[in-house]
């Protein structure tokens, strides 16, 4: 009979490789590329670019670049229902940068 992988993990793995391990994963969630969190998120690249208004291939392209301007990036967000946020951190704490307006889904 078949064991679960739950089961198998807590028998052969130590807790601590458990937690550096849970840890992990929270990290990867926290940090992902676009095109990875379109993929997170359940959507296409044809399904996201039907919401832009774009094309298929523009929204590859903009996957796959280094920089962009932060209105671009912020409707790709709000496209895959999230928000934008711009933090700057400090040796001190963090601040929410609030000088960029919100963009309208047509």
């Amino acid at each position: 009979m078949a064991k679960k992988f739950s089961a198998l993990v807590e028998s052969t793995m130590s807790h601590e490789a458990i937690d550096r391990a849970k840890q992990r994963t929270q990290v990867l969630r926290d940090e992902m590329p676009l095109n990875e969190l379109r993929q997170a998120r359940g959507l296409s690249q044809k399904a996201l670019a039907a919401v832009l208004h774009v094309e298929q291939p523009a929204i590859a392209k903009m996957e796959r670049r280094t920089d962009m301007y932060i209105s671009t990036l912020r409707s790709h967000i709000e496209a895959m229902g999230g928000a934008l946020e711009i933090v700057a951190k400090f040796p001190e704490g963090s601040v929410k940068i609030k000088s960029f307006g919100a963009t309208e889904l047509a």
